[in-house]
């Protein structure tokens, strides 16, 4: 399969989302004037419609009720997921309403539970979340990068080709030990041999 793409009502972030043949697109409430805006292909376009106001003239339109467990994002993730999708690219998920953001953040974790992969794209920001797992950075990475346990703890927390390295340590909620570490232009990697991690990779001169 290829990417699940979801575009929200948010901050647009960074880049563009160019899907291509095996690549599917979910547009979401106003995410689909970003797409508009933008010349974006959707295949899909769900939501309740309170941030766009209207129903758009699209032949892939799915009309949710305002009254729903799921956020318009939460949904179009379960549907692609459904559809077979374990990548997932979310534009358009922060900025505005912190609990949107939050609730996204949420949404990667439940990814990273079945296995399955999610980045949050933001303004000069990016979200992901591993699961007993690791990610490979390479050395053109630059700025900062952040680890936060999700969960009581996490164990076996390695920190390998930052400024800082952290070794086979333990995380916990309570306390955010992995604030600001840096890429110094080498191969990093993260890992955890138990728990869960939210990573926020960040410019450093986001002005610039």
């Amino acid at each position: 399969m290829g990417i699940c793409y979801i575009v929200g009502a948010g901050e647009f972030g960074d880049g563009l989302p160019l899907p291509g043949k095996e690549d599917m697109l979910i547009a979401c409430d106003g995410g689909y004037a970003h797409c508009r805006e933008r010349g974006i292909r959707m295949d899909l376009v769900v939501g309740d419609f309170d941030s766009l106001k209207e129903v758009p003239q699209h032949p892939g339109v799915i009309v949710l009720k305002p009254e729903k467990d799921e956020t318009d994002t939460g949904w179009a993730v379960m549907e692609g997921f459904q559809r077979g999708y374990r990548e997932f690219v979310i534009y358009g998920g922060t900025g505005g309403r912190i609990s949107h953001t939050i609730a996204n953040i949420q949404i990667l974790a439940d990814l990273a539970a079945k296995g399955a992969s999610g980045i949050l794209i933001g303004s000069h920001s990016w979200y992901r979340v591993i699961r007993d797992g690791e990610i490979h950075f390479g050395a053109c990475e630059k700025g900062f990068l952040s680890v936060f346990c999700l969960g009581d703890s996490a164990s076996g927390v390695f920190e390998e080709g930052l400024k800082y390295d952290l070794k086979d340590a333990v995380l916990r909620k309570e306390y955010p030990v992995g604030v600001s570490n840096e890429f110094i232009g080498k191969d990093s990697r993260i890992s955890v041999k138990k728990g869960m991690l939210l990573l926020i990779q960040e410019d450093k001169y986001p002005e610039e």
